[in-house]
């Protein structure tokens, strides 16, 4: 056939062309000589193919053989049983195809005469998968070969498992097109429901003119065979699953071929070739070839299987599960205390939440209305300190200018007999002033006549009260008031009381009312006492009442006689018996001061306003009153109103400063000579003694703060201050007689008694030696002035100077009534003593 001939000849000049060069250890060339040799071909059905491939198969079937007796004689029946079959139908497939396929020769020649001689190659190479050493590393041939076989495996319909030691997995399963190997154990173990395809076996028969009834045989004894085979498997399975690894769990069972090969090295004393047969799913098991031999486990890591083991695991497994139901009763029993124990807490706090939250509601809705409260306040407390600082405005300009007339009436008498005083005090030089000396005139003129007006009016009230007799000039308080003031001060009091009573008429009575708030905090400290304290409440109580006090005391003044008494005010009732409950009281309770804290912060503060701007020292009812309340709050609020605090000693210095500026201010003695001073019906007379009185009256007026003012500060005042400068130099002026005797009195009779009591010895108190040694004075010159006398006027001389001892005797001056006593041979001495 020469026409034969030339194809065969390109076919080796082509392969001479196309064989590769093969590169050690590069997997990548091997990749694409898989892709070409190993593609399908859908036209290659001829005979001479089925015949080769039949050949080629056989040919590893026999080495298999060899190689499998040699390592497991006992073993053989089951692949010489698949080598049979197949060669049967090898040749049923040859005979009914003959003609077909010598036809399709001639077309597919070149192409499928590459096969024959790729078959020689690949059986040479199949024959070498037996002989590769342990550590030896396969070559691109090898590898081939393997890769070859399993795919003639597949295009037959069945499969052949690589010889290979178990290191040389990792080649095996890199073909991509493998979909058993890379499936997990889970999807071998699937069930398969779709319809089997038809094996490429099965494809040749049909092409080659097979009969149905041969094929359904075929199948018939295919499917025989397969139920055999997965008898066998079962019985395997069952033999030696359990001996090669007995004590390995199911987790480790399922990566049985991973750990082999990991833990065996290679070419280990198993004897057998590698397969698949331990597990997988039931298609898998039908395309074993019966080639494969059974799994062997090493002598040396078998164990026997005996009911004593199998005992004893159970046994073992029964004690563990037991002690894991132990410990599983233990937890289930923690479990369920602290079950009973969270719903006994749930119980308990829902019990008490109650509380909780009738606290909080209250704590919240206090806490809204002090915020209102407070916002309240801050509008309406600068409201109430403007009517309060207008109230203190009116009173101190009535008060300033009644001192203002008294001042203006003093000059006025002093300018006018001034020309009679032997210090000359003329008018004032008004042209250098540019004051007009007429008009100014016509002021004196108008001041003189209501000063006269208002002194006959006195004298016309006394005569009509009885007390003509007992009155001296100078000791009645000038403080009467025109009608027009008196109007005017009416007219402006009431309109700051009437805006005092719209301050809180756009607010709800419970925020200005101080019942209805002591009623809240009240409510508070009852319930919750704790949060009371911890709120520091009571020290809060006092600023919170102190606009609502300040608004009621507005118009109280305690000069004024029909001042009434702020303990019986409103405000002071309501709050006297706050947080005095019946139960026991707690220590430190700042809620028991509060009365005499708002005395010290709303009271003190207003009494020194009062001292400072309003109160005439001049004044005696004026001074009775203010020394009265004031000794009241010593008496009755002894905690606040003492000498350590800062508001009692910011009133007390109000009082000193007052009482020095009327000393320096008011106090006027004018000096006249005796000649002068002889008529007593004259003006200078009259002013003269007018001004003495008055001197004393306010002499009497500041020793009457004795026992709240110190005793240094007062003798300050009153003796050094008012007595030794001004009084003295009356005296002095003063014809020597019964009224020197009688003035001498009221001045002795305003000094305290106690100031002498204690007293040792015969001296007095140190301020009162001049008026001492004045009185020694006026005995000797008493005395002298009797001297030639009638003798009731020596007996009236001798009844003086008995007084004058007497006089000395009771301001302890008991050295200067001795004396006196032996200059005048006054036997009675010690009888006037006794007697002081």
């Amino acid at each position: 056939l020469p026409a034969a001939g030339r194809p065969k000849e390109k076919k080796r000049s082509r392969e001479n062309k196309e064989v590769p060069r093969a590169s050690l250890l590069s997997f990548q060339d091997d990749e694409e000589e898989t892709e070409e040799v190993f593609k399908v071909k859908k036209s290659s059905y001829s005979k001479k193919i089925v015949k080769q491939l039949k050949k080629e198969y056989k040919e590893d079937l026999e080495k298999s053989k060899v190689r499998t007796e040699v390592n497991s004689p006992t073993d053989v029946e089951a692949p010489l049983e698949k080598t049979g079959q197949i060669k049967d139908v090898g040749q049923e497939d040859g005979t009914a195809n003959s003609e077909h396929g010598e036809e399709e020769m001639e077309v597919e020649s070149e192409k499928e005469e590459e096969k024959p001689k790729a078959g020689g190659a690949f059986s040479s190479a199949l024959s070498s998968l037996n002989v590769l050493r342990p550590g030896e590393i396969p070559d691109a041939a090898f590898i081939h070969a393997a890769r070859k076989k399993r795919q003639m495996a597949r295009e037959l319909g069945d499969f052949t498992p690589v010889d290979s030691e178990p290191g040389k997995g990792r080649l095996v399963r890199e073909d991509e097109n493998d979909a058993s190997d890379d499936e997990d154990d889970d999807e071998k173990r699937r069930i398969v429901f779709t319809v089997k395809e038809k094996s490429q076996r099965q494809k040749i028969a049909e092409e080659i003119g097979i009969e149905g009834s041969d094929d359904e045989a075929l199948v018939a004894g295919e499917q025989d065979e397969e139920l055999s085979r997965w008898e066998q498997e079962q019985i395997r399975k069952g033999i030696n699953i359990p001996q090669v690894q007995p004590s390995q769990p199911a987790e480790v069972n399922n990566v049985y071929y991973q750990n082999t090969y990991q833990t065996l090295s290679y070419g280990s004393s198993y004897g057998i070739p590698y397969t698949y047969a331990a597990y997988g799913s039931s298609e898998t098991k039908s395309q074993k070839t019966d080639n494969t031999v059974p799994f062997k486990t090493p002598s040396n890591e078998m164990t026997p299987v005996t009911i004593d083991l199998v005992k004893k695991q159970l046994k073992d497994r029964l004690d563990s599960m037991k002690e894991m139901h132990k410990a599983n009763r233990q937890q289930y029993e923690k479990h369920q205390q602290s079950q009973e124990d969270s719903t006994k807490a749930i119980e308990r706090l829902e019990g008490s939440s109650g509380g909780i939250g009738e606290r909080y509601k209250f704590l919240q809705e206090m806490r809204g209305y002090v915020q209102d409260l407070l916002e309240c306040f801050s509008e309406k407390v600068p409201l109430i300190n403007e009517l309060e600082s207008a109230m203190h405005q009116l009173y101190k300009q009535r008060a300033s200018r009644l001192v203002q007339r008294r001042q203006d009436d003093i000059k006025d008498e002093s300018s006018e007999f001034s020309s009679h005083s032997n210090k000359a005090l003329m008018a004032p030089n008004l042209d250098s002033f540019g004051r007009d000396r007429v008009i100014y005139q016509e002021q004196v003129k108008r001041r003189t006549a209501e000063r006269e007006a208002r002194r006959a009016r006195r004298r016309q009230a006394r005569e009509q009260t009885g007390k003509m007799a007992d009155h001296l000039e100078g000791l009645s308080s000038d403080d009467e008031e025109t009608s027009t003031d008196i109007t005017n001060f009416n007219l402006e009091r009431d309109r700051i009381l009437k805006e005092s009573s719209k301050v809180f008429e756009d607010v709800v009575e419970s925020f200005y009312s101080i019942d209805c708030i002591k009623s809240q905090f009240e409510a508070w400290r009852s319930k919750y006492f704790a949060s009371y304290k911890d709120a520091y409440i009571g020290l809060c109580l006092p600023k919170l009442f102190n606009p609502l006090i300040r608004l009621q005391l507005l118009t109280w003044t305690p000069l004024e006689g029909k001042c009434r008494d702020f303990e019986t005010m409103l405000w002071f009732e309501s709050l006297l018996f706050y947080g005095c409950e019946e139960q026991e009281q707690v220590k430190d309770d700042a809620d028991i001061s509060l009365l005499p804290t708002i005395v010290e912060r709303v009271v003190l503060p207003k009494l020194t306003v009062i001292s400072e701007n309003i109160w005439d020292p001049f004044s005696t009812t004026q001074t009775s009153r203010m020394v009265a309340m004031v000794q009241k709050l010593i008496d009755g609020y002894p905690s606040v109103v003492n000498a350590e605090n800062k508001n009692t000693q910011m009133l007390l210095k109000a009082l000193l400063l007052r009482m020095r500026r009327t000393l320096d201010d008011d106090v006027f003695m004018p000096l006249y000579p005796k000649n002068i001073l002889e008529n007593k019906n004259s003006g200078p007379y009259l002013f003269f003694q007018r001004q003495f009185w008055s001197s004393v009256k306010l002499l009497g007026n500041f020793l009457q703060w004795y026992g709240i003012l110190s005793n240094k500060t007062l003798q300050e005042l009153s003796i050094d201050g008012l007595l030794n400068r001004y009084i003295l130099m009356a005296f002095q002026n003063s014809e020597y007689g019964e009224d020197s005797i009688k003035k001498a009195q009221s001045v002795i009779a305003c000094f305290p008694k106690q100031w002498f009591t204690n007293l040792t010895g015969d001296k007095t108190i140190s301020q009162l030696e001049n008026f001492c040694r004045y009185l020694v004075h006026l005995a000797d010159t008493i005395y002298r002035n009797s001297i030639g006398c009638s003798d009731v006027e020596k007996r009236n001389a001798r009844e003086h100077i008995k007084q004058i001892i007497k006089l000395l005797a009771s301001i302890r001056a008991l050295d200067h009534a001795v004396t006196v006593a032996n200059d005048h041979n006054v036997k009675e001495f010690k009888i006037l003593i006794e007697g002081k």
